[in-house]
């Protein structure tokens, strides 16, 4: 981005800072040309989807004086470039991610809550972390497009884009506060990065006003780069459209920041095209819930009632259960606070029943000695709940929930869920998905593999049918261990116990003991082989049975349909019989009516 702080805005004439009523709230805008504007400091269209849409003015490329010619990214960009975010809790955890990243600085918390703007009263959404803060080189690096300090393998971020698509996907708007300690000096820095200021002055380039203070002494002394006409500028401009009319509001902003730490305000939320904030801050006062009608409406099913409850549905709309289950590690310095009450982490793995731990190693030519370890088994709800798929993390953080790697309407592996992080494939930019790569194919293909085979082994101990396959392997194998115990060699010698030799647990070969089974244990394994055997055609029954229960429940939940539609279609033809008895009612009492007249 450029001119983000000599450039000044040209368009607005800005009042003084220090004017006396403070309060512009209810001003008009003056401009240039002496006309008066309604001080609407809001954009036409407050639906995301639809705020880039417009058209792009004449652009005026000769630069003014003294101002070097540079490649320009116009507003419209801000908009477009936050489009790779199509789910609004996305955004929000590119901002706990900043958070998260600032552990290595030394940050135990991060506060994500709804306040009031000042200005108008209209509904902010806060982030305040007490991490490393930035000082006014970082804070340039922040707003600036492509910049990124996080070179760690341990931190989340890595583009130098997140803060940008994030917070203009979330608001039109945002301001951030920051104070850091770097080299012995102490500063406090504020960045306003405004779609509405940009768009209702004009401006053809995203200009960025910012401000800084050296507070090493205890007061904020303003640090100038350019002239103090420009620093005057900034400030009046931030105060012109940020939520804080004078500079004693803005200042009064780093009270609750401390020595070090960040704070970022989103103001003028989006709405969805019925006009309503897209986030719910309402329906719960310990959560933010993404308005969603589907999740509304009235379900006849309990069953469907209990899927819609699984933390599997609930993090889709739920701020609180997604943000339970964006980190895989649980962190033992550092909270996440949402709307002032702590999130307790969530790992699905510790709830799954008959868990098994399964390890893979990618070949992948970054990592060659990479092993990612899945942990997979049935949720706690099954076999009640048809909810599968992996959770699969990359350096900590949740990309893909809930991952279905078999299609719709494959039964078998209903109920399984897996856990795994996978730091050999990236993650696409807005950290929702991978990638698409040969090395993310062959991991779907391994996880597809995992699932099956899981199943084949498992399915049983939830109530359903055996895998015929799995049981011809275990026929198999139990007939390899009896003809294993059978051939082993046998000691000729009497043992000192006066046991027989067909009962004493150890033998001879060539005056080396060779271990044997346990007495009797030849004879158990044998009848349990041939229990198995013997018990194919039992199975075979149940199977059937089996069958020809689904067949009836399929016929019966036809037969059910069948009878709805034809109870609506009677209360239809009821609902038409009554309303032509009405008809003829009132025909016949304007018909009485004409008789008596005459």
């Amino acid at each position: 981005m450029s001119g983000f702080l000599e450039k000044k805005a040209n368009v607005v004439e800005i009042l003084d800072s220090d004017d006396e009523d403070g309060d512009r709230s209810s001003r008009p805008e003056v401009q240039n040309n002496g006309t008066i504007e309604s001080d609407d400091r809001r954009l036409e269209n407050r639906s995301f989807w639809k705020a880039g849409v417009f058209d792009v003015g004449p652009v005026k490329w000769t630069p003014s004086q003294d101002e070097l010619e540079h490649a320009r990214v116009h507003p419209k960009f801000l908009h477009s470039n936050a489009t790779s975010h199509k789910w609004a809790f996305g955004a929000i955890a590119e901002l706990l991610d900043n958070a998260v990243d600032e552990i290595n600085n030394g940050a135990t918390f991060v506060k994500v809550d709804r306040i009031y703007s000042k200005r108008d009263n209209s509904p902010a959404l806060l982030f305040l972390d007490d991490g490393g803060g930035m000082d006014p080189e970082g804070m340039r690096k922040c707003m600036s497009l492509g910049y990124s300090t996080k070179k760690s393998n341990n931190t989340i971020g890595q583009y130098g884009n997140g803060f940008k698509t994030s917070t203009m996907r979330l608001g039109a708007d945002v301001i951030v506060f920051s104070r850091a300690f770097r080299k012995a000096k102490a500063t406090q820095s504020v960045g306003l990065l405004s779609y509405t200021f940009l768009r209702k002055t004009g401006q053809d380039d995203v200009t960025v006003p910012m401000i800084d203070f050296d507070i090493s002494k205890h007061w904020a002394e303003p640090l100038i780069y350019g002239s103090q006409n420009d620093w005057s500028t900034n400030l009046n401009t931030i105060l012109e459209w940020s939520p804080f009319s004078s500079k004693d509001d803005l200042m009064q902003q780093f009270e609750d920041i401390g020595p070090h730490g960040t704070k970022v305000l989103i103001y003028n939320l989006w709405l969805n095209d019925e006009g309503i904030y897209e986030l719910n801050f309402d329906e719960d006062d310990e959560d933010i819930k993404l308005r969603d009608e589907a999740n509304r409406s009235s379900k006849s099913s309990k069953k469907e009632a209990e899927k819609q409850a699984h933390i599997s549905n609930q993090l889709l709309h739920s701020l609180r259960a997604y943000a339970s289950m964006l980190y895989l590690k649980k962190f033992k310095n550092f909270k996440i606070f949402l709307r002032g009450k702590p999130v307790e982490q969530f790992n699905i793995a510790d709830d799954l029943k008959h868990p098994q731990v399964v390890t893979y190693r990618p070949q992948a030519n970054s990592m060659k000695d990479a092993v990612v370890v899945t942990t997979l088994g049935f949720i706690k709800e099954a076999p009640a709940l048809p909810i599968t798929g992996f959770n699969v993390y990359h350096k900590n953080r949740l990309i893909r929930p809930f991952w279905k790697v078999t299609g719709e309407g494959h039964s078998k592996g209903y109920g399984i869920v897996g856990v795994l992080e996978a730091n050999f494939i990236e993650p696409a930019h807005d950290k929702q998905d991978f990638e698409r790569s040969s090395l993310f194919s062959r991991l779907e293909l391994k996880l597809k593999q995992m699932q099956m085979d899981y199943w084949k082994s498992h399915c049983h101990l939830i109530g359903h049918q055996p895998d015929q396959s799995f049981l011809r392997k275990l026929h198999t194998q139990g007939q390899r261990v009896d003809q294993s115990i059978h051939s082993l060699p046998v000691d000729p010698r009497p043992n000192l116990t006066g046991q027989s030799q067909s009962q004493s647990q150890t033998v001879y070969n060539n005056n080396i003991p060779v271990a044997r089974a346990p007495p009797g244990f030849a004879t158990m394994t044998s009848g349990f082989v041939q229990e198995v055997a013997s018990g194919d055609d039992d199975i075979d029954r149940i199977i059937n049975e089996n069958i020809l229960l689904f067949t009836r429940c399929d016929q019966y939940a036809q037969k059910e349909n069948e009878l709805k539609s034809t109870v609506e279609d009677l209360e239809k033809q009821v609902a038409e019989t009554k309303r032509k008895c009405a008809e003829i009612s009132e025909r016949l009492e304007f018909l009485k009516r004409q008789n008596l007249v005459r």
